[in-house]
């Protein structure tokens, strides 16, 4: 993980909906008087009610200058790049842009969301189960809660009785993440290898898929590939049902992929295997093959039920899939 990614997230005054709100005020009393420490600490009791410890203040002005909003300059405060883009642009594609590139966690969350509504728990469970690094208690919901905020306050997500959903805004940007956040570099600290949920190495076809929706991806399949067996998640691919090239809308559909080994991936791409509608393992008749990894997972395994959670891929996909195949 680069080192300006940040694993906490910190709250903002004004409450859970109004972060955006808070932090537009906070960047323009800055930038309009480039006040001193005391200053600033004075604006905050001013503006905002029941707020008066300093120690709470400055946790969340030193949060802002780790993002990128603001930076210390000798004896005042002034917008940091991150403060100025945003300000100059003024839109939440641009923060929501920032606040990923900085945060541990944010796009994984939005990709789980995807697959249908979370309690806090549940969002607790998936920020650690996906980025183990961030390294909070198990059972922990005000880490999950201040990120959950911070998409609610982008409208990005909703709250709906005691469970977060996805708006139209957070699944237009799940649709394009996959695709727009490939390039990006980030690996987990939790596995001195360096070969972590987050690290993508190149597939068959030389595809990269947003780091963190592959970690989305394996952390929802308990790191293992459900046919090999393979459990180390620096030597697993993401793989899509229906493929990533003709089925552009089905990109980031957690019910389209799979993880899978390096070699069960091309494999599975290359119509030697496939998974039917019950989940069983169809073998192509034409393989054949002396390997005896291949023999043993894929050969030996023919008409098995594969390991797969209840729900976890849409047998409608494995249909469509299946029906391209002419041994099917």
């Amino acid at each position: 993980m680069p080192p300006d990614r940040l694993r906490s997230i910190v709250s903002m005054f004004g409450g859970g909906t109004h972060y955006v709100e808070t932090l537009d005020l906070i960047l323009e009393f800055v930038q309009a008087h480039q006040p001193s420490t005391d200053e600033l600490i004075g604006w905050h009791r001013g503006t905002f009610s029941n707020v008066s410890r300093q120690k709470s203040i400055m946790r969340r002005v030193r949060y802002l200058r780790k993002v990128g909003f603001l930076r210390e300059d000798e004896e005042c405060w002034l917008l940091g790049e991150a403060g100025r883009e945003y300000v100059q642009q003024q839109d939440v594609s641009t923060l929501l842009r920032i606040m990923c590139e900085r945060n541990v966690g944010l796009r994984s969350l939005l990709y789980a969301l995807s697959a249908g509504p979370m309690t806090i728990m549940e969002i607790s469970d998936q920020q650690l189960d996906t980025h183990p690094e961030l390294g909070w208690s198990r059972g922990e919901t005000d880490m999950a809660k201040q990120r959950a905020n911070w998409l609610r306050s982008m409208d990005l997500v909703e709250k709906q009785d005691d469970e977060y959903v996805l708006t139209d805004s957070g699944w237009r940007f799940v649709e394009d993440a996959v695709e727009d956040w490939a390039g990006t570099d980030w690996t987990s600290t939790a596995s001195p290898s360096g070969m972590a949920a987050g690290t993508y190495e190149t597939t068959a076809y030389a595809r990269a898929v947003d780091p963190e929706f592959r970690a989305t991806v394996i952390a929802q399949h308990d790191q293992t590939c459900p046919i090999s067996g393979v459990d180390h998640p620096g030597l697993l691919d993401v793989a899509h049902v229906l493929s990533w090239s003709e089925y552009p809308d089905y990109r980031a559909d957690l019910t389209n992929v799979l993880p899978l080994s390096k070699t069960h991936h091309a494999a599975f791409d290359r119509g030697l295997f496939t998974i039917d509608r019950e989940y069983r393992l169809r073998v192509n008749p034409s393989f054949e093959t002396e390997s005896d990894l291949l023999q043993r997972t894929i050969v030996e395994q023919a008409d098995e039920r594969v390991p797969l959670p209840d729900e976890s891929l849409n047998p409608e996909y494995l249909a469509e899939h299946n029906s391209t195949l002419a041994w099917v």
